[in-house]
């Protein structure tokens, strides 16, 4: 009997452990650069910042926050009206399949990511989350000034004549244009990076 009722407990915990698959896309790149994530359902906002800044390879140098319904979630700061993303789960902010919200990083460069959820299903046993599905090209450099500074960016580096792709290349701390590929993402390093994040939230 009492196996019985464990095995029930056990089912009935398994169940409630859920997984987000998110799509998120940096807002206005053209080509878009994105990632598709399975992560867990009740993980708070501020686990979901790291997962982001991993996944695209950003620095987490500067401030962020996530505008939902809800209101804004981040690094507590009254002045800026933003509440501490510790105090929020994503299936809070982002209950049902289609709901989305926007993350920016960085207000100086303002990067804003559209965070939209494709599906919600249960944790596989024995599997670990956050993990990365799939994705589309490299992450801007840190400070380049944005989406349209980025944009800028790479006219530069596809110019050698132009009169400052050898500050540019310096910046970047590259020898040669070439160093910089634009269309480049690594799946399975992705996923090595996010691996020190990641928990079996359902044990095999």
């Amino acid at each position: 009997m009492a196996d019985t009722q464990r095995a029930q407990t056990e089912a009935r915990t398994a169940s409630m452990k859920t997984v987000h698959t998110i799509k998120i896309t940096l807002r206005s790149s053209r080509p878009p650069i994105w990632r598709r994530l399975e992560v867990p359902s009740r993980m708070s906002l501020d686990q979901l910042h790291d997962i982001i800044q991993v996944s695209f390879g950003w620095g987490n140098y500067h401030m962020w926050d996530f505008e939902t319904a809800m209101g804004r979630y981040g690094e507590a700061d009254p002045d800026l009206e933003i509440l501490s993303a510790a105090s929020r789960t994503l299936d809070d902010v982002l209950p049902s399949v289609g709901d989305r919200l926007r993350y920016t990083y960085d207000f100086g460069d303002s990067w804003e990511h559209d965070v939209l959820v494709e599906a919600i299903s249960p944790a596989s046993p024995g599997t670990a989350y956050p993990r990365c599905v799939t994705g589309r090209r490299a992450c801007p450099p840190e400070d380049c000034g944005g989406i349209w500074g980025y944009v800028e960016l790479l006219h530069v580096l596809a110019d050698p004549g132009h009169e400052n792709h050898e500050h540019r290349l310096r910046w970047l701390g590259l020898d040669s244009a070439d160093q910089f590929d634009p269309e480049a993402f690594d799946l399975d390093q992705t996923n090595r990076n996010l691996a020190g994040l990641a928990q079996v939230l359902v044990t095999a």
